[in-house]
């Protein structure tokens, strides 16, 4: 299934009903031929306004962390699939998780077209507990402590919301280890 026809699909798909009612389509960012895959949460509000990804602060810090700027993440090199496709709304304590299905029907179909991919980068715990399954450790920062592990396919990280600033405080490993080596990393796949 071709990128239009996903995109058709998802609009059509009754559980989007409310999105398409409102003219909003799906969020997402295909390059068939790119060597990066970021799989995120879900997009926040600002980014369901604009369809652009990490069009924020959390894309401020992401483009940092990997050591390039923000035209190259939105350039033929990445691809970036969320979680949702849609804003989920906000919850009692930040957005609301991403709806289970979306990754779990669609993200096969967008994978097929994603031939060239050295490194899934899996930011935050619903990425990672959904792609690492019984592999993923007992909480995100033993996950993201022991990125090695799961290399030279996946790269697990903590989501670069600026919400994150206290854990990024409380784990100097992160930005000593973490990004070092996923900055490097990086730059030779480039």
């Amino acid at each position: 299934m071709n990128i239009n026809q996903i995109k058709e699909k998802l609009k059509k798909d009754e559980r989007n009903k409310s999105y398409s009612k409102r003219g909003i389509d799906p969020i997402f960012q295909i390059n068939k031929d790119s060597k990066i895959l970021i799989i995120g949460q879900a997009p926040g509000k600002k980014v369901e306004e604009t369809g652009i990804l990490f069009n924020d602060k959390s894309g401020e810090r992401l483009v940092d962390w990997l050591g390039i700027d923000i035209d190259r993440l939105h350039g033929p090199e990445f691809s970036i699939i969320p979680m949702d496709f849609y804003y989920p709304g906000k919850g009692k304590s930040g957005d609301k998780a991403p709806r289970r299905f979306i990754a779990k029907e669609y993200h096969p179909y967008l994978l097929e077209n994603l031939k060239n991919i050295e490194l899934t980068i899996l930011i935050g715990a619903y990425s990672q507990k959904f792609y690492l399954k019984d592999n993923f450790k007992k909480n995100l920062t033993e996950t993201v402590k022991s990125f090695e592990d799961y290399l030279p396919k996946y790269f697990p990280l903590v989501h670069p919301s600026p919400l994150n600033n206290r854990w990024m405080a409380k784990n100097p490993f992160f930005e000593k280890e973490v990004l070092t080596a996923l900055r490097n990393l990086v730059g030779e796949i480039l």
